[in-house]
Parts: structure tokens; sequence; C-alpha cells
């Protein structure tokens, strides 16, 4: 009988909490009086159920338990669900109220679209949100669509295939983060997989309470980098991403910034778009680096002058410079769907002033920088000059964007300046007249950022 008297006096307590704030009473209450009837008809189903079983089961059960509570004491283990039911409760309660009432932070739920192609900085760029804690970040998700999604420049394939990213990309933002388990190869098995793509990438994908156990003889293609986890739960990790206050994405598989006008009208989103650029010069020497096998090609000419280079390969450059350029133009005309969601950066101004290209960006998102993703920085930007692998995200900043001027042959520079002049101009990057033009560290290449480029 106390325990049924006790009952009534919280449930009015909640209420007269829930009358100091009259914008949600009505919906809060609803929802608390669901809960609660819920609990109850759970609690007395599970006292009704012990009450039924015998002396000797009930100590058998506790034995088994291993409780701490003496076995012939029920009424103080129903004192214990009660509690812990009510403990889940108000836990339900806040997290209801934080995400109606944002926890008295005015800023609304965001979700932040980092936007570029390989090889323009955009891992080191990605990190200013993955160090966020109230951000849930994932690192190139759509790697799994491309797998088993063809793309072709051009054509209705290519149409087909930016759709089909544009809609995994809805869903992965709305944390139903199911939408992969399609694309994952092998298919994960009761929603657990150990072939997420760079999941050491992702800090929230490697922290508790997604980061489960390590599971002996289960092989992690893609780990987390500073502690063993077991095969990623898709089940917690959509829960993790419900909870944290914000969501953000990097990817490199997105090109046509039109086709994510769905996402910025969705009202489910309130969409952040950053499109991250690079001088074109720089981000081919740097591919012909990175994926030496695919440039094969462009390194021969370069460097031996033997094998021609081949037309569809400058099409192909060409075709990429202008699919690039078309996406900017677009979000720079401020369309009344984009107006006030889109920012353009250059990788050369993050690299030359990294934390205040970061407080811009979090500003232009609408997000708080913290004193964490500020240490990182700074930690970050300052790297041994031998400490720079090619996909390390610690760089020499101040040091490194320039640093292809150097190596780069001049008439791979020529090809680059032809193909890309367009959108070199848009993007305020000078063309070198020369091999000492290039190589002179006097000359600047980079043109004075314009304000407008946060629309």
């Amino acid at each position: 009988m106390e325990i049924r008297r006790a009952l009534p006096q919280d449930f009015r307590e909640l209420l007269h909490c829930l009358k100091m704030r009259s914008k949600y009473a009505v919906l809060l209450v609803f929802v608390v009086g669901l809960v609660i009837i819920e609990k109850e008809n759970n609690f007395i189903s599970r006292v009704s159920d012990k009450l039924k079983q015998s002396p000797q089961a009930l100590a058998e059960a506790n034995i088994t338990e291993a409780s701490p509570v003496p076995a012939e004491n029920g009424s103080l283990a129903s004192l214990r669900e009660l509690d812990a039911a009510f403990s889940q409760l108000r836990s339900h309660l806040r997290n209801i109220t934080l995400q109606l009432a944002g926890d008295g932070d005015p800023r609304p739920r965001r979700h932040v679209l980092l936007m570029a192609t390989t090889r323009t900085g955009s891992s080191f760029v990605g990190e200013f949100f993955n160090q966020q804690s109230s951000i849930f970040y994932l690192f190139e998700p759509l790697w799994h669509i491309e797998r088993m999604v063809t793309f072709e420049p051009g054509g209705a394939n290519a149409v087909g295939s930016a759709l089909i990213y544009r809609d995994v990309l809805k869903q992965l933002l709305l944390c139903d983060l199911y939408i992969l388990e399609s694309f994952i190869s092998p298919a994960p098995e009761g929603h657990l997989t150990p072939f997420m793509f760079r999941r050491g990438s992702s800090r929230s994908l490697c922290e508790d309470p997604v980061c489960t156990p390590n599971a002996k003889k289960v092989f992690e293609k893609y780990h987390c980098k500073n502690r063993h986890c077991g095969p990623l739960n898709i089940t917690l990790a959509a829960e993790a991403c419900r909870r944290k206050q914000h969501v953000a994405l990097k990817t490199v598989r997105i090109r046509q910034l039109e086709f994510l006008q769905p996402l910025v009208e969705d009202p489910r989103l309130d969409m952040r778009i950053i499109q991250l650029v690079r001088d074109p010069r720089a981000v081919l020497a740097s591919r012909i680096v990175a994926f030496s096998g695919k440039y094969e090609t462009w390194r021969k000419w370069a460097s031996e002058g033997e094998a021609p280079l081949r037309e569809e390969e400058v099409q192909r450059l060409r075709g990429n410079c202008e699919s690039i350029r078309l996406s900017a133009e677009l979000g720079l005309r401020q369309p009344g769907w984009l107006r006030g969601r889109y920012m353009l950066v250059r990788y050369e101004d993050v690299a030359r002033a990294p934390l205040q290209k970061a407080e811009e960006m979090y500003h232009f998102a609408g997000l708080p920088l913290t004193p964490q993703v500020e240490e990182w920085i700074s930690k970050n930007t300052q790297a041994p000059r031998d400490g720079n692998g090619i996909y390390s995200t610690r760089k020499n900043s101040s040091e490194q964007f320039e640093k292809w001027r150097f190596s780069i042959p001049f008439k791979l520079a020529q090809v680059v300046q032809d193909a890309c002049a367009p959108a070199m101009r848009l993007f305020g990057y000078k063309l070198a007249s020369s091999p000492a033009a290039l190589a002179n560290r006097s000359f600047s290449l980079l043109e004075e950022a314009q304000p407008s480029w946060v629309t």
C-alpha cells in the first residue's frame, strides 16, 4: 500500500514541474501519462508473477541473479524495481524535454554536410566536426554505396547514382543507419558488421556505448584507432546518433549541389552545406601520389614523356572541374532554397588560418566552437615535417598547402590550367605563366577570399 500511495505524489511533482514550462505542458503530460501507464503495467505484471512463485522459487531466482538482496525479502526487491522504473521514466522525460526545448540551448539540431572531392583536405577539415562531442560525425559512409552503384561521368547512370547517394544521405542525417546494411559487403548479421569503412575516423562510432567489447576471432577490416571495439552494432550507433545534439557527415561522392534541394527543403532537416575546394593543380599532384595506379598515365607522361596523355583523361579532369564550378556557382547565386545554407571554403585558407576558418564554419553552421576542437586544431596543425603521411590529418598546415608547387612539372600544371581555367578563376587561383612563376615563393597563386562565399 505504501508503494501505491507514493506513486501519485511523484506524479504530482512531475506535473508541477511541467506547468513551469507551459509551452510543452500538454504534450509532455500526454507522453508522461503513457510512459507511467506502461511502466505501471509492466511493474504490476512482474510483481504479480513473483508473488505467484513459491518461497523456494524466489530463493532460487535470487541466487541465480547473484543479487545482494536477501532471497526472503521480496518487498525490498520490489522497491528496487520500482525505483529503477521511475529512474527510467525521469530519464525518458528528460530526453523528451531536451529534444523539445534544447536543454535551454537556443540552437536547434543542425545537419552539416561537408561536400568535397578526393585530395582536397576534406579528411582534415572533417576533423573540425569530428572532435566536437555534441556532434555525431560520419566519415565517408557513401563509400559503401559507390561499391554497389556504378558511377560513370555523364548520362542517366550518373543521375541515377546521384539520386541514390542523395536518398541514402537523407536517411543517414536522420540517424537511420540501417540504410547502409543493404550496401555493406559482406552483409551485416544481426545488425553487426566489422566492415564499416574507416570506422576509426568517426569518434562517435568508437566511443561508449557504441564501442562494445572486443570479439575474439572476428576480423575487423576497419577498426577503431585508440581502443579495441567489437563489430559495429548498427542499432547502438543509430541510438547514439539520435542522442547527439547535431549530425555532420563528410563525403567526396556528391558532386551536384542541385540534387540536394529536397534535403534542404525537408522540414525534418536543418541543413548547412560546406563545399570545400582546392587548387586543381594541387589536387592532381596529390592524386598522382596517393592513387598511383589510377593515375599511372599522368605520372609517366609528366616524368618520362613516354606514354601519350589520352584525351579522355583530360576530358575527365575538365568534367570534374566543371561539376565543382557549377555547384559553386549555384550556391553563390543564392537561390531561395539555399539562401543562408551554403558556404564555399578553400582548403588553402583553412591551411593558412585553421582556427579562424573553423570559427567561421562553426558560426555559419550555428554551432559553438568548443575548447576541445580548438585544442585539436592547435595540436594537429603544427605537426613535424616528417609526420605528414598521405592520409594523415596531422599537417604543418602553413607549409603544406603550397608544397605541390615545387614538385609538379610545369607541363602538368599547364594541362590543368587549360582544362580548369573557369573554375580556377571563380575560386581565385592564379595561373602560372612559366616554370619560374610556378616555383617562385614570392609569387602568390592565391587571391583573397571573397566575403560573398558565405551565403
